[in-house]
């Protein structure tokens, strides 16, 4: 558990770090769109070549699809709430709109987090290591996320104190999700374990392309598909070397 706890803060950290960046530093906004589009390549490689292919081997294909499909169809349904309650644009760097809502933006992040770090919990399971591949994906993709959020944030008139203390609180929850993961599947047949590493791929990959493709493209351009595919490929020679 202790494991689980370390690696899921050192993934989490990534978050605090981007939000000091976007707080402090003058990032330009290609390079935010860059660093998402990496993350969202990693990320989907990650899902790929780790979630499913562990799901693959031990809960077969029918129960692969259903779970996958599933967790993306969660997500997406939360995603639309959190949406309508003014969380749409979480991830934006621009200023919000009049009907954002403070706590929806922080429900809409922790929405995210959330699948990334129960999974890292889930790899201990069984005298499990960390897989360098799922750490990489979760730290590379949640810089930017706290970079681009944090600016849109300052720019909707929360104090740089509000800002810090939100991310705070995402990167507590990414360290409890991450315990969690362990804790609720420590003692779980594998196929338990199957599912939800299945189900974690189908949530992971609706969320980058609901919330970081967009935005990716929105401050990179074209540019960024050619980024993204370097992320791909990235998480190919990461699983390979793990």
């Amino acid at each position: 558990m202790r494991e689980a706890a370390l690696w899921g803060g050192i993934a989490g950290s990534a978050v605090l770090l981007g939000a000091m960046a976007g707080i402090y530093l003058k990032v330009k906004k290609y390079i935010i769109g860059y660093v998402m589009a990496y993350g969202t390549g990693v990320l989907i490689g990650a899902a790929t070549f780790e979630l499913l292919i562990l799901s693959l081997k031990d809960g077969g294909m029918e129960l692969t699809v259903l779970s996958f499909v599933l967790g993306a169809l969660v997500f997406t349904l939360f995603d639309l709430l959190i949406s309508r309650k003014g969380g749409r644009e979480r991830k934006r760097s621009r200023k919000r709109p009049d009907g954002s809502s403070g706590l929806a933006l922080f429900i809409g992040t922790v929405l995210d987090s959330i699948p990334e770090s129960f999974i890292i919990g889930v790899s201990f399971v069984g005298g499990g290591s960390a897989s360098w591949l799922l750490m990489a994906a979760v730290f590379i993709s949640n810089i930017p996320e706290g970079m681009s959020s944090s600016v849109g944030l300052l720019k909707g008139g929360y104090s740089k104190a509000k800002v810090q203390l939100l991310w705070l609180s995402v990167f507590v929850l990414s360290v409890l999700s991450s315990i969690a993961g362990y804790a609720i599947l420590r003692d779980k047949p594998e196929g338990l374990a199957a599912v939800v590493s299945s189900f974690s791929a189908g949530a992971v990959v609706s969320m980058v392309s609901s919330t970081m493709m967009p935005e990716a493209y929105e401050d990179g351009g074209p540019v960024v598909g050619f980024v993204a595919a370097l992320g791909l490929i990235s998480s190919l020679v990461l699983s390979k070397l793990g």
